[in-house]
C-alpha cells in the first residue's frame, strides 16, 4: 500500500515560543486505521490541524494524498473529512439540515445528496430524529451527527480528533463499531487521536504514542504491549510521611522476590513482575511487616497505559478530557485563511 500521509521532521512553534511539535516524523498507509495516543496537551490536535490545512507549520515536510499542505490546501480539503475535538453542529438547524448544508459546501445537490443524507442518518442512528433541531439532541447524538457531517462527501481520508469525547460507554461503543466497518468495508483511511487506551487498543492497526510534541514509540498495539513482557502490580499507598517513606516503600518492593522493576506513580508504585497473582500475597506481607499502609493492590497484564508509563514515568489521564477548554487568543499560532470552495 502507498502512503497517503507523509510527515518528516515536523516542527510547530507558537508565537510565544512554545514548541508544540518537536521534530515529528511518521507515515500512514492508504486504507490504514492509524492513531495518536497521548495525554491532553501532547500535540495531537496540533498535528491534525496542520494535516487538515488549518494551521501553518513552522518547518518540515508534510504531504496528504500526494499534495503538499503548503501549496495544495484546496485539493487536500476535497479528499478529507474532519471531525474536530469539539462538536460544531448548528443547533438552530435540524439534523437533516446540518447534513444538507455540509453537502452543499461540498458541491453536492439533488437526489444524490438526499440519498446520502438519509443513508448517513440511518448509519448513525438519527433517522427518527432527523427533523428535530439539533438543540434538542443529547451530547452523544450531536457527536454522531458531527461524524456524519464529516462523511457526507465520502472522503477517502478521515481525521478524527478525540471523536468520542464526553460520550457514555454505550454511545462510544456504537461509534467504534461504525468506524471499524467504515475502515474494513469501504477502505477509508482513518487517523484517530485519543486519550482513551481501550479506544486505541481496539481500533488502531498501528499507533504512535506522543508526549510533549514528540513521538515516543510506534507500532501495533500488540507489538507495543509485547515490549513489556511482565505483568504489573499497581499499589496505592495510604498516608505516609513524605518522600522518605515513599523511598522506603520502593526499597521494600524492590526487595521482593520476582519483582523486576519498580516505578513511582502519583498515588503509589507500579511493580513489574512475572506471575503477578503469585507475588501479590508476598507484596502485602512485606508492606505489612514494614508498617507501610496499603489502600489497594491490583494486578494486570501489560496495557498501553503501561507502555506509556514505562516510556514517560507517568500514566495517561483520560479524565482530563472532561475539563472545559481554555483559550489564550494572544498566544494562538497563525491559522490558514484559505476558504473552503
Amino acid at each position: 500500500m502507498s502512503d497517503i500521509i507523509m510527515v518528516e521532521d515536523l516542527v510547530e512553534i507558537y508565537p510565544d515560543g512554545t514548541r508544540a511539535i518537536d521534530g515529528v516524523s511518521f507515515n500512514i498507509k492508504q486504507g490504514e486505521f492509524f492513531g495518536f495516543l497521548g495525554p491532553n496537551g501532547a500535540g495531537k490536535s496540533t498535528v491534525i490541524k496542520i494535516l487538515t490545512t488549518l494551521l501553518e507549520k513552522t518547518s518540515g515536510v508534510v504531504t496528504v494524498a500526494g499534495y503538499d499542505v503548503e501549496t495544495a490546501a484546496k485539493e487536500i480539503r476535497k479528499v478529507i473529512g474532519v471531525q474536530s475535538q469539539y462538536t460544531i453542529v448548528d443547533d438552530d438547524l435540524t439534523g437533516r439540515e446540518n447534513l444538507v448544508l455540509q453537502g452543499h459546501l461540498q458541491r453536492m445537490h439533488g437526489t444524490a445528496l438526499d440519498q446520502r443524507v438519509n443513508e448517513l442518518l440511518g448509519i448513525v442512528g438519527l433517522l427518527d430524529v432527523a427533523d428535530k433541531r439539533a438543540l434538542q439532541y443529547s451530547v452523544g447524538m450531536k457527536r454522531r451527527l458531527d461524524l456524519a457531517s464529516a462523511l457526507v462527501h465520502k472522503p477517502k481520508l478521515l481525521f478524527l480528533d478525540e471523536p468520542t469525547i464526553g460520550l457514555d460507554p454505550q454511545a462510544r461503543a456504537e461509534i467504534w463499531k461504525y468506524l471499524e466497518e467504515l475502515n474494513k468495508t469501504q477502505g477509508t483511511t482513518i487517523f484517530l487521536t485519543t486519550q482513551y487506551l481501550e479506544e486505541a487498543d481496539r481500533l488502531c492497526q498501528r499507533l504512535s504514542i506522543i508526549d510533549h510534541g514528540q513521538i515516543i514509540v510506534s507500532g501495533s498495539p500488540t507489538e507495543l504491549k509485547q515490549q513489556i513482557s511482565e505483568d504489573t502490580i499497581t499499589i496505592s499507598l495510604g498516608e505516609i510521611g513524605g518522600t522518605s517513606d515513599l523511598q522506603k516503600a520502593k526499597k521494600v518492593a524492590s526487595g521482593i522476590s520476582g519483582v523486576m522493576n519498580v516505578l513511582e506513580t502519583d498515588h503509589g508504585l507500579t511493580l513489574y513482575v512475572k506471575n503477578a497473582e503469585q507475588i501479590v500475597p508476598n507484596v502485602v506481607r512485606a508492606f505489612d511487616r514494614n508498617n507501610l499502609p496499603l489502600v489497594s493492590v491490583k494486578f494486570s497484564s501489560p496495557s498501553l497505559d503501561d507502555v506509556f508509563l514505562q516510556q514517560t514515568g507517568r500514566r495517561i489521564r483520560p479524565e482530563e478530557l472532561q475539563k472545559k477548554p481554555t483559550y489564550a487568543f494572544a498566544k494562538m499560532p497563525k491559522r490558514r485563511k484559505i476558504p473552503f470552495h
